[in-house]
């Protein structure tokens, strides 16, 4: 079965830091890219990064960049989110997504969701 398992999510003040995890199993890594989307209270889900089983990676969100970094595991299995300098409108739940071929920054596209992990930038 294909599980993805996402953690590392909390309550930060404004300037801090977080780093997501996104624990994937049941698929194959090098022909699957993994993305991280987030979904803030009364907005659409949208694209934050995308990274694939070469290490290459793109950001959806010029707001992010700069600040955020994705990562994967030295197992290829685990995906990171480094999230610095977070700001008020980071506060979502975070969610990490597999699809086969390459990034996309529409959720609709991947195939395998974990359950999301919140995190809230507040003082």
């Amino acid at each position: 079965d294909v599980q993805l398992q996402a953690s590392g999510g909390g309550l930060v003040q404004p300037g801090g830091s977080l780093r997501l995890s996104c624990a994937a199993s049941g698929f194959t890594f090098d022909d699957h890219v993994l993305g991280w989307f987030r979904q803030a209270p009364g907005k659409e889900r949208e694209g934050v990064s995308c990274i694939n089983g070469y290490g290459f990676s793109t950001f959806f969100r010029d707001s992010v960049t700069g600040r955020f970094t994705i990562s994967r595991g030295s197992a290829k299995n685990t995906v990171y989110l480094q999230m610095n300098s977070l700001k008020s409108e980071d506060t979502a739940v975070y969610y990490c997504a597999a699809r086969a071929g390459g990034c996309s920054a529409y959720g609709s596209s991947y195939d395998y969701w974990g359950q999301g992990t919140q995190v809230t930038v507040s003082s």
